[in-house]
């Protein structure tokens, strides 16, 4: 997933989330400009996976809702699984470097223990 897709995700998930929320909230809640929201809301709409419809708030201030499009909720469910497997690779990276830690700290602190003895730990 290239950080790309990665950013058209968290703006989907959000949009799913909240449809009414602001260019301003959504770039609080990415951690990014609110030019930077404003150039992913616009590739979105360009590619016609989300759509904005105006409506008034209560203060009498125009603003938008975005919608996910039927091809933005497939798009989504494609991020989603390609999300999903990035985060499931680092945690089978990080269960791995722990369990060599683990082999390497028990060396460490019994250099005449057998072999193997971390492994018959069980792991969380």
């Amino acid at each position: 997933m290239t950080p790309r897709e990665a950013a058209h995700y968290k703006v989907l998930r959000l949009i799913e989330e909240q449809p009414e929320i602001s260019q301003r909230e959504l770039a609080r809640s990415l951690g990014v400009s609110l030019g930077k929201t404003h150039y992913l809301l616009k590739a979105l709409l360009d590619k016609g996976l989300v759509k904005a419809d105006n409506f008034r708030r209560s203060d009498n201030k125009l603003a938008y809702a975005y919608l996910l499009t039927p091809s933005g909720i497939a798009a989504k469910l494609e991020l989603t699984r390609a999300f999903l497997r990035l985060k499931e690779d680092e945690y089978r990276a990080a269960h791995e470097e722990i369990a060599r830690l683990r082999l390497e700290l028990d060396a460490a602190v019994s250099p005449n223990a057998p072999a193997g003895r971390a492994s018959a730990r069980q792991d969380n």
